[in-house]
Formats: structure tokens, sequence, C-alpha cells
């Protein structure tokens, strides 16, 4: 279907950018890393993104002189887009490809077969609204705490609580725990809802939607019955199955009594973990002991550490002095046995050094496996 309308450079950057943002870099259907183009009559021009899971569709204002749809790849046209000199942008259909042109710029894409594409699910009906700021930062604060193991799949969501105007984030991976709580608009007082949306797409969703002054969230159920969460901001909308299961019941673990609360300043104690965690191993966890007026952070490592050394007197010197008297030990030139077979004698490749005032090493007979071993000079 022919295709041809003008738009500016920077909305189209914009909205194949949005709708481009979550395609699959190894897609199981070619289709599926397609951005859908369908331009009306009307002068709007919808760009839109499926992969089974996650949808996500905007509209902007364009020239048309022809409305059609066509699809093309998501990523190239994104990086085209983002690439061309602020001029107006011509796009028009020739036979099988797509013409791309800005300026002195001039880019030819393959279309795809936009039947093969599938249909994107209808957004449920709204449930109410929330600030953008608002949802963008209880949002951050909860999916740090999301799981990222794709073995726990339902640790790897946020479950969202809706219970008449207020609504609760939630998230763990098993070592933490989030859990904000914030006031929103619902389209009823009696709305009540929970639902496990996946961490991911909630946080780039969150991040997408933000700057807008309220956003629109809606709960609902696919024709196949499956559920699904809708969020919508301005002429921006997107959609996500939600995780299957129950969640844990982890509410309990947070106390509902405190013997002892500190207040300390962020930007203070997030440098003071950092350098903290610098000689600590990766999942070492950081100790704080609050005394009074200054908590003291401490990190333990696996590891000895440059500055940290051990003291010992002259007793612990001479006794493993005395010690290392009656053993004998082998330089690094000596190399370890290997058996040529059951009854042969076992020889090393090099010839073995010991250290002054040891007798030498003897091979012992082996059979199959092989080691050595060093005799002292006073026993066998």
């Amino acid at each position: 279907m022919a295709v041809k309308f003008r738009v500016e450079r920077d909305v189209l950057a914009e909205a194949v950018t949005w709708a481009a943002r979550g395609l699959p870099t190894r897609p199981p259907v070619p289709v599926l890393a397609g951005v859908l183009l369908e331009a009306a009559t009307d002068g709007t021009l919808t760009l839109s993104a499926f992969d089974y899971e996650v949808s996500a569709r905007v509209s902007v204002a364009a020239e048309v002189d022809e409305a059609g749809t066509v699809l093309v790849s998501g990523r190239l046209l994104a990086d085209i887009s983002r690439n061309l000199p602020s001029k107006p942008v011509d796009v028009a259909t020739e036979g099988q490809k797509v013409q791309v042109t800005c300026g002195g710029s001039r880019f030819s894409l393959l279309t795809m077969p936009v039947d093969d594409y599938p249909t994107l699910p209808t957004m449920p009906e709204a449930t109410g609204t929330v600030p953008g700021d608002v949802f963008t930062l209880a949002v951050s604060q909860v999916t740090t705490a999301a799981g990222r193991d794709d073995t726990l799949p339902i640790l790897t969501g946020v479950r969202v609580e809706i219970d008449g105007s207020r609504m609760t984030l939630l998230a763990t991976d098993r070592y933490r725990l989030a859990m904000r709580t914030l006031d929103w608009n619902p389209g009823g007082s009696d709305a009540a809802a929970v639902a496990l949306v996946p961490a991911r797409t909630l946080a780039d969703t969150a991040k997408a939607l933000g700057a807008s002054a309220s956003v629109d969230l809606a709960l609902g159920r696919t024709g196949a019955g499956d559920g699904l969460v809708g969020f919508e901001a301005g002429s921006r909308r997107t959609t996500s199955r939600l995780l299957d299961g129950e969640y844990p019941k982890v509410t309990a673990i947070f106390p509902t009594t405190t013997d002892v609360s500190a207040v300390v300043e962020t930007a203070s104690l997030v440098e003071a973990v950092k350098r903290v965690a610098l000689v600590a191993e990766r999942n070492t966890p950081v100790r704080l002991r609050f005394t009074d007026g200054q908590p003291d952070h401490r990190g333990r490592a696996g590891r000895r550490r440059a500055g940290e050394r051990e003291h010992r007197g002259a007793g612990s010197r001479a006794a493993r002095s005395r010690s290392r008297s009656t053993r004998s030990t082998c330089s690094t030139a000596w190399a370890p046995c290997t058996s040529r077979g059951r009854g042969s004698r076992s020889r090393s490749r090099r010839s073995p050094r010991c250290s002054p005032g040891r007798a030498r090493p003897t091979p012992r007979r082996t059979t199959a496996s092989s080691t050595c071993s060093c005799r002292s000079g006073s026993r066998a």
C-alpha cells in the first residue's frame, strides 16, 4: 500500500525511539522487529510495536499526502531518524522499499509484510490516574529490589496493590525488600486490585512517562484471558502482560515496632557505604554500627588487603621456625610426578631442587595416580 507523509525530524525521532525501545534483539519472528507506521487522512501518524508481551503506541501530527500502512525495521529507523539533520522528513513507499529523505540525506529501507504483523491488544479501561513525577519516583525506589533471575519469574515482578485511594508497590529478590505506598486518584472509591507487573517493563514505562503531568493506569484482561496492565500519558500508551503466580507474603517481614531509629543524611550514608564496600567481596554484607551521634560502617573482606598486616611476637616467629625445621620444603622447580602405568617408577621431568639443609625429595612408587613426597634429613 502506498504511503506518503512529511513529519518534523525531532517529532519522528522521539516517536520512533519510544515505540522501538522494547523491541527484541533476536525476535522469534522477523516481523516482531518492525515498527508499524499508519498514516491517516486526518493528519495523524501512529507508530506501533508489539512482541506478544509488551506493546507500545504513539500518535504524532504529520502532513499526510497518501494514507496507508507500512512495516519497517524499528531499530534501524530509530537510528536513522536520530542522525538526520534538523529539517522536515519525507517518507514515501516505492515498491517494496520505503524512502526516507531529509535535506541532502536519503535512506532506502526494505518493508516487511504487514499481514503477518500481530494485532495489538486493546487498552483496558482506565482504573485511575497518578501524578507522573510521583509514579516515576515510587517505581525507581521499588524496582531496585526486584529479582533478575529468570528461573524465579515471580520475583522479577513488582506487586501492585490498589485499595481505594492507596497504591502499594512491593518488590523483593529474597535478599532485599522494598515497599512504597502512594496516593492516587482511582476511578471509584471502592477500587481494589492486585497485579504482578514485570519490573523491567514498569521501570522503562515510568521513565518514559515520568515527564507527563499524570499517568492513566488500566488493569484488565486480554481476549485469551491473560492479565493485562496498561499505561497512558498524552498520546503515548503501552500495555504489558502480567506475571502469573502467587507472590510470597513478605509484608510480615517488616517490623511493626523498632527499638532504635536513626536519621542519617542520604548522601553521606551512600558515600560512606561506597568507601567501605571497596574492601568487601561481592555480595558481602556491610555492617552498620550506630553509636551516640555517629554511625560506624564496616565491611568484611574475603582476602588480605593492602594496609592489613599481622604483627606477631618473637616467640611466635621462633615457634614457626622450629616447626619448619622438622619438615622439608621443595622449591617451585619440583614438578609433580607423572605415572607411566601400574608397577612402573614415576619420575619428574625436572631434577628436583630443595632448600639448603634439606634432603632431596624422592618420588614414591605409585600405580595409576602418583604423588610426590619429601623426606627430611632425620627421618624417611
